[in-house]
């Protein structure tokens, strides 16, 4: 119920604004607006405002099919006009009226994404510190001298170290990175008072298509630290016969040494030998003084393979910190989020039309309902996030030199300004018709991403 309603408050909410755009410039250029609908087909709701703006007499709809919109303008090339209303019809307008027209659909989404981008700065978002977990092994990080346990206190792209807020504005940053090929540098807090260092990230190596789970493990830069603590132990657990208890504190299991717990985890699912498990010495904090415990894990079969189990939770919660910006600082990093999110989402389209990336990079409308269950289920915060990239991707997609998106009526009215004509209606339906099945093709792929992701 939670995704259902999510995913219906988002889409009305970005498809009301994107529509709200054309309608409120279309109202201030003086075309008259017949119709502003959220939603297709069958009408649900209809009402006329009492009190509308000179010489409009608007009729606003819900309609039952909710992935769109749109505005009706008066226009003869769809219906006769009136000569007294002529000179409020779309088709009359200069050129720079009806270009503004179009083009505020797509603003109106960006500038959304930066209210909520300024919002969510001003509410605050409780996210994990930047302290690494040990990388996976073999991966970039590893490979470039990071152990687990550092805390990244700056990154940047070449000398333009800029502070890491929380954990989530490093993965905001190595995603960009990766995408666009570019090194990151990493400067690591100093231990126990000593200077800071830096590590070189080779992203550039990387050649990343896939914003995914797998472009993450390759760099090894997965979780955020959390400690090797023991949490609640199951009675008559091999935990429990081991003498292990709530709150010790793992700092070694036989030579290895523990830094945190996602690689505790590790290696307890390790511990099996042929078939069957491996005893080992653990080294326990507890109480601020050291034991050593011999723990054998019981084994457990997933399919074909066995893996280890101790009977105990093992790790603790991140260390967080609020991020939250000040009134001026907010509002600039909305604007900068939404620019870099829209720079980005340009990139990869450019990348996935030649091949560079791939095009399960796609996401559909399954995907999107899902998501915003997921962003709506971990608070308010979340979700506005959520909100804010769904809003920038909507506007950049309409933005796009497409026939039937509002940035394929721009290429007419470029092509009209250089011109000085039209482009002929036989034209026109052509490239119509080219559109609409490019857009068939792009939501084809995108609901089969969506299915390959969500049930494959």
């Amino acid at each position: 119920m939670l995704t259902a309603v999510a995913f219906i408050v988002a889409l009305g909410l970005l498809i009301a604004v994107h529509e709200y755009g054309h309608y409120r410039v279309a109202v201030a250029c003086g075309v008259k607006v017949l119709r502003f609908s959220v939603g297709f087909g069958h009408k649900l709701f209809s009402w006329k405002p009492r009190r509308q703006h000179p010489g409009q007499d608007t009729e606003f709809v819900i309609a039952a099919f909710p992935l769109g919109g749109y505005v009706k303008m008066l226009d003869e090339r769809e219906e006769p006009v009136a000569p007294e209303e002529r000179h409020r019809a779309f088709n009359t307008q200069p050129l720079r009226s009806r270009a503004a027209i179009v083009a505020a659909g797509p603003i109106a989404n960006l500038l959304l994404a930066v209210v909520l981008y300024t919002a969510v700065n001003w509410i605050g978002v409780e996210e994990p510190i930047a302290k690494l977990a040990r990388p996976v092994a073999a991966s970039l990080a590893e490979q470039a001298g990071l152990r687990g346990g550092e805390h990244v206190v700056r990154a940047g792209f070449g000398e333009d170290l800029e502070p890491v807020q929380s954990f989530e504005d490093l993965r905001w940053r190595i995603t960009r990175g990766a995408l666009d090929g570019r090194d990151l540098t990493l400067e690591i807090a100093g231990e126990g008072g000593g200077p800071a260092r830096e590590i070189a990230l080779p992203l550039s190596r990387l050649g990343a298509k896939d914003a995914d789970a797998q472009m993450f493990r390759k760099i090894g830069v997965v979780a955020p630290l959390t400690r090797a603590e023991i949490g609640e132990v199951v009675a008559g657990s091999p935990a429990e016969r081991a003498g292990l208890r709530n709150g010790d504190l793992v700092r070694a299991v036989g030579a290895t040494a523990i830094v945190d717990g996602q690689q505790l985890r590790d290696v307890i699912r390790a511990s099996v030998d042929n078939g069957q498990p491996r005893t080992q010495v653990w080294q326990v904090e507890r109480r601020g003084t050291l034991q050593r415990i011999e723990v054998t894990p019981e084994v457990r079969e997933e399919g074909a393979s066995k893996f280890g189990r101790v009977g105990a939770y093992v790790g603790s919660p991140p260390e967080m910190v609020t991020v939250r910006q000040g009134v001026v600082d907010g509002v600039w990093r909305g604007v900068v989020r939404t620019w870099e999110v829209s720079a980005l989402t340009v990139r990869m389209m450019g990348k996935m039309l030649t091949g560079e990336a791939s095009i399960k990079n796609l996401s559909g409308p399954l995907t999107i309902a899902d998501y915003a269950g997921k962003s709506a289920s971990l608070g308010l915060t979340q979700y506005l996030v959520f909100l804010a990239l769904i809003s920038v991707s909507l506007g950049v997609l309409n933005l796009m030199p497409l026939p039937v998106l509002d940035g394929g009526h721009l290429m007419y009215y470029l092509w009209e300004g250089l011109t000085g004509r039209s482009v002929s209606d036989a034209w026109m339906e052509r490239l119509q018709r080219g559109g609409v099945a490019l857009l068939l093709v792009m939501m084809s792929i995108a609901i089969f991403n969506d299915v390959t992701r969500l049930f494959g």
